[in-house]
């Protein structure tokens, strides 16, 4: 099973940059994405016809804001568009699938850098947060968590990591919810399982040469159970073109027995 994942910055915008001309040639299984930025009824043709997929969308009730959505190959045998939150699904931040086994979602994290009472906002919902996947770590089941959490998890993840400590998403009270859903919950980063270099980053601000000379963040991933950490057999992140503000993040997993 190919896995990628990828917060689109406006899936709408994103015909123009390429993305879907990409993901039609990249042999995937499943895409997740995040910010689609648009409601279904809005989707261009390119998005409801992406060759070999089918589409599932859980969308914002605003305009323009938030949303995810999962591509598949295979038809999925459930799709979940809640967190059981009304606030929180009325912003379309989560969808899930499961294929078998396997269960598949779509997070996005919300965002606090546009000030503390957005930050309060934000450590609010991964609060809550930790409650559903803990939950979900000890269901049984095979789970993939891809998306944006807007948190850079380690020292490696971020290019200045000195000056970012006073910036949301790489604050000490974020990074020690990663520790908490990883070192506490079990929750496994398939992409640092295999790849443990530095400057790995899948977002780059709109500063002048911040893309150019890789002075990234990396917010995307791809969290999973343990009971898949042998399955994890490749991890790439995209950097040819740049497809959003963010890269495409793509996991193989070995799923034959």
């Amino acid at each position: 099973m190919r896995v990628i994942t990828l917060n689109i910055n406006g899936i709408r915008s994103a015909v123009g940059r390429g993305f879907f001309d990409w993901a039609a040639a990249q042999n995937a299984d499943v895409i997740c994405l995040q910010e689609t930025r648009a409601q279904e009824h809005q989707l261009p043709p390119e998005a409801m016809s992406l060759p070999g997929f089918t589409g599932y969308f859980a969308d914002a009730a605003r305009r323009g804001y938030s949303g995810v959505a999962i591509y598949s190959r295979e038809e999925p045998r459930d799709v979940c568009r809640t967190l059981g939150w009304d606030d929180m699904d009325a912003e379309g931040r989560f969808i899930q699938a499961t294929f078998g086994n396997v269960v598949v979602s779509s997070l996005y994290v919300p965002s606090g850098i546009t000030g503390p009472p957005r930050q309060a906002f934000k450590m609010n919902f991964l609060e809550r947060l930790l409650t559903v996947l803990a939950r979900m770590r000890h269901s049984g089941r095979a789970h993939i968590l891809c998306g944006d959490f807007n948190i850079a998890h380690k020292m490696i993840d971020t290019y200045n990591p000195s000056r970012n400590s006073t910036v949301s998403g790489f604050l000490p009270e974020e990074r020690a919810w990663m520790d908490a859903l990883i070192e506490q919950l079990g929750w496994v980063d398939a992409f640092r399982a295999i790849d443990q270099r530095p400057k790995q980053y899948t977002w780059w601000s709109n500063w002048p040469t911040a893309w150019e000379r890789n002075l990234g963040w990396r917010l995307d991933y791809q969290l999973i159970t343990p009971d898949l950490l042998p399955r994890v057999t490749a991890a790439s992140i995209y950097k040819e073109a740049r497809l959003s503000d963010h890269a495409p993040l793509t996991i193989d997993y070995d799923l034959n027995e």
